[in-house]
């Protein structure tokens, strides 16, 4: 009986509270900010002819990323825990539909339902440093799964003229201001054959990386902001080669980015501290 006490639905109400909040800020910005889209007229053409395909971007660069969104339906896999179940709702006004799953339990149903969701047609979302870093390492999972369904791979970031940096967050979250001009880059498209070799996805998972890197690297120089990389970069064994990350702006949470304090707008970057974004298991594929 306790599974249905006071407390239980005290955080199903909060979790509530704060996706509405959340919706909200996110609108928000929508309303204030001017955005633009760069080099994306083949996914577009896509979009438009219901082609699904895999769209990527770092975790550090995913707020913004509903707005860059005009498919006709796309899945993501994330926790049904909390921070998942506020995730879920927040997106789903734009056609973003979340399948609960996560790399330490329950991967095997949020697979199944990606691999419904591209039976249905739908556009598959990955985040390769997801869900709990490196930041700026893209784990081969994306590139496995674009072998399993035949799907291109689309890497895109965004880069915007004012905003703020999460320096306490793992992926150093970027945040628009109102007011600012926000510019999306799409890279070229990778595609992974049925019958790559470990070689070749490897290949693909590096090319992908370079790819998102540039992609974010041509968005802050069309906003006329200084030119930065993911934080770190390390190779598949685990040696590490990490430039010392750049400066950023103050954390405006002032605090812990996954606290519940949802009456402040402080609560934005809960949308996305989501730490099950997809099925990865110590940087291992889990299928």
């Amino acid at each position: 009986m306790k599974l249905f006490a006071a407390g239980t639905r005290r955080e199903e109400i909060l979790v509530g509270v704060a996706a509405a909040l959340l919706r909200v800020v996110l609108r928000f910005l929508g309303w204030t900010t001017r955005r633009e889209m760069r080099g994306g007229s083949d996914l577009l053409g896509r979009w438009a002819r219901g082609e699904p395909v895999i769209v990527t971007f770092w975790h550090g660069r995913l707020v913004m990323m509903p707005y860059a969104y005009t498919g006709r339906g796309a899945c993501i896999m994330n926790s049904g825990h909390r921070d998942g179940r506020l995730v879920s709702q927040v997106i789903a006004p734009w056609r973003i539909h979340a399948v609960h799953g996560s790399s330490t339990r329950g991967w095997l149903g949020g697979l199944r339902g990606l691999l419904k969701a591209h039976a249905q047609g739908r556009d598959l979302v990955v985040v390769p440093d997801g869900p709990r870093g490196p930041a700026g390492v893209a784990k081969p999972g994306v590139v496995q799964l674009a072998r399993a369904t035949g799907l291109p791979i689309f890497p895109m970031s965004y880069a915007a003229s004012r905003a703020r940096r999460l320096t306490r967050s793992w992926d150093r979250l970027l945040i628009p201001l109102p007011g600012a001009r926000v510019v999306f880059e799409v890279g070229a498209p990778i595609s992974v054959p049925r019958d790559a070799d470990p070689a070749a996805v490897e290949a693909a998972r590096v090319r992908l990386e370079q790819e998102l890197d540039a992609a974010t690297a041509r968005a802050e120089a069309a906003v006329g902001g200084a030119v930065s990389t993911p934080s770190q970069r390390v190779s598949r064994d685990g040696a590490g080669d990490a430039p010392p990350a750049p400066a950023c702006e103050p954390n405006p949470s002032g605090g812990d980015t996954r606290s519940m304090a949802f009456a402040s707008v402080s609560l934005f970057p809960e949308l996305v501290k989501t730490r099950e974004i997809f099925p990865y298991a110590n940087g291992r594929w889990s299928w």
